[in-house]
């Protein structure tokens, strides 16, 4: 296992400039993700750890190596792209031999290490076949042991599941974790699939105009997003602007035009001064549903249009001039909302105070 180190980081293309500065580290053995939205600088990122980009400005270190201006094929990294890129007139054993072949390992070996990996990923009993007869999740499984079996010091992966349908995508995130995992492989992963990133990631970077937002768990990008751009990007939120009325440590008191809200700083290092223009961001599952007012972070309205998804609802709650999205495990008011009034509160640990 590698750490994988970025010092000030810049790479343009003409005038553009798709990465400004950028510093990261990534931890030996972890399933790291690079998140974002289409042209956000995470593939331009990826082909830069590969070899395929040499940045104009930083560093990138394997461990203690120096790589930035390495070639690929002295990086010992493996790669698996979108496409899959697998020969098609070759078998899915030659097409994982292939990387050992140009690396000029001797047969016996090939055989060997092709075995075991085509086993590893559950492919041995299609070792004959060709591309074009296998489905797209088999074709993905093969690109993965193509990626491999070299043995590489880090794997690299460019949204790998993007050319799959939904059920599959759900199998394969499981099994790209428990492969990784296995082989104790360092790995960057770049995906524009939140659920994606979510599901499997040890950690995970932000990107946005060539910039890094935030890095962290999963667990702390969706909870704590430190800026509104994040909680935007990642799942669903309800944004309410309002005016800071208080700090005290990370808690801050918030004047809204629905009412006051008490909440935590989603920066803590951000110190707003009082009066500053804020947003809260509430995510739809924080809000309860109840016919009595909880006090605190707690609004008045109605249940307009419902969406019933069995073992939840969403529902649009309406508000005096507003309206929040709202989701409803084990759902009591889907089809038949109240004719009176509801009230919506949310735990002040689920409100997100954001500066920007």
């Amino acid at each position: 296992m590698i750490s994988i180190r970025i010092e000030n980081l810049s790479k343009r293309f003409g005038a553009a400039i798709a990465l400004h500065s950028l510093n990261l580290e990534i931890n030996p053995g972890e399933l790291f993700f690079l998140l974002g939205p289409s042209g956000c600088g995470k593939t331009t990122l990826l082909r830069c750890l590969a070899g395929f980009y040499i940045p104009d400005q930083g560093r990138i270190f394997f461990g203690d190596q120096d790589v930035t201006r390495l070639p690929p094929h002295r990086r010992n990294t493996g790669m698996m792209f979108q496409s899959y890129a697998l020969w098609p007139h070759m078998t899915v054993a030659e097409n994982v031999a292939f990387g050992l072949e140009e690396q000029r390992v001797p047969k016996p070996e090939i055989r060997r290490r092709v075995g075991e990996m085509l086993e590893s990923v559950h492919m041995s009993a299609l070792a004959d076949r060709r591309p074009p007869e296998l489905s797209g999740g088999q074709q993905q499984r093969v690109a993965l042991a193509r990626a491999l079996v070299i043995r590489p010091s880090c794997l690299l992966l460019d949204e790998p599941l993007s050319n799959l349908d939904a059920k599959l995508r759900l199998e394969m995130r499981i099994e790209i974790r428990r492969v990784c995992k296995e082989f104790r492989l360092t790995t960057v992963y770049v995906t524009h699939d939140q659920k994606e990133a979510l599901s499997i990631s040890d950690r995970m970077a932000v990107l946005e105009g060539g910039h890094i937002l935030q890095v962290g768990t999963p667990r702390e990008i969706y909870r704590r997003p430190v800026r509104k751009s994040v909680a935007h990007f990642i799942g669903e939120t309800d944004f309410i602007p309002g005016r800071l009325a208080g700090l005290e440590g990370d808690r801050a008191a918030v004047e809204t035009g629905i009412g006051r809200f008490e909440g935590v700083l989603g920066d803590p290092r951000a110190r707003p001064e009082p009066g500053a223009q804020v947003w809260l961001s509430i995510r739809p599952e924080c809000w309860k549903l109840s016919p009595e007012t909880a006090g605190k972070n707690s609004v008045r309205g109605r249940i307009g249009e419902s969406i019933y998804l069995g073992e939840m609802a969403q529902y649009a709650f309406v508000l005096a001039g507003s309206e929040l999205k709202i989701l409803e495990m084990n759902p009591r008011y889907a089809g038949t909302p109240p004719e009176g009034e509801l009230f919506a509160s949310a735990a002040a640990e689920d409100v997100v105070v954001l500066v920007e």
